[in-house]
Formats: structure tokens, sequence, C-alpha cells
């Protein structure tokens, strides 16, 4: 196991996390990399290894999210649904949300994207 799979005191980064994804407002997404750079680098822990490793540790918080997230909005760099177990449930709640999908199966993240406020 590395050294770095998860973040030093992952419950409070976890944490951190489900907050801001809970301020994700219906009809918008952010990513993993967007969430990791709207949070504070971790104490002790390089920013250029945060860099690196944020987004990781984001996902990883998401693969233990509590159910009454909205989880759904959170999708990989290029704006789609990462394909696992879910994926479909995932896209189908976004379309609920109002969010369209482009033909090869992305989110515009320009019209979709959420600015983090």
């Amino acid at each position: 196991m590395s050294l770095f799979t998860l973040p030093p005191d992952a419950a409070v980064f976890y944490q951190t996390v489900y907050q801001l994804v809970a301020r994700i407002p219906v009809g918008k997404v952010a990513t993993y990399g967007q969430l990791a750079r709207l949070l504070a680098y971790p104490p002790g822990i390089d920013p250029r290894v945060y860099d690196i490793l944020s987004a990781r540790w984001v996902g990883g918080a998401m693969a233990n999210c509590p159910d009454n997230l909205p989880w759904h909005r959170v999708v990989n760099s290029q704006g789609r649904v990462s394909p696992r177990p879910g994926a479909q449930k995932q896209q189908e709640l976004l379309v609920a949300d109002g969010v369209k999908f482009k033909p090869n199966g992305a989110i515009d993240l320009r019209v979709y994207g959420w600015d983090g406020q």
C-alpha cells in the first residue's frame, strides 16, 4: 500500500469534501480535481504532493460518501460519468437534474460546471 493512498486524517478530509459536495446545486456538476482545488491543503502535506494526489483522494471520499449527498454531481475531468457500477444511475440522476449529455457522452462543463460559489 502506498504511503499516500489516503490523505492524512482521512475522516476530516472526507468530511470537508462532503460539505463541499453538498453545496453543488441542482443542474450543475463539479469534477474531482475541481473539488480538490477548492479545498485547503491538509497540514503537513507538500502542496506539490497534494496537487498530484488530491483528485484521487476526493474520489476515495466520494466512493465512501453518505447516501444523502448529491454524489451524482461529481464527474471526471472530461465531464464524463466514470465507468463503474452505478454509472447508469448517476447519468439518470444527472438527467433528472436537467443536465444534458452531448452525443459523445460528455457534459459540457462550460454550461453545467459549478463555479464553486
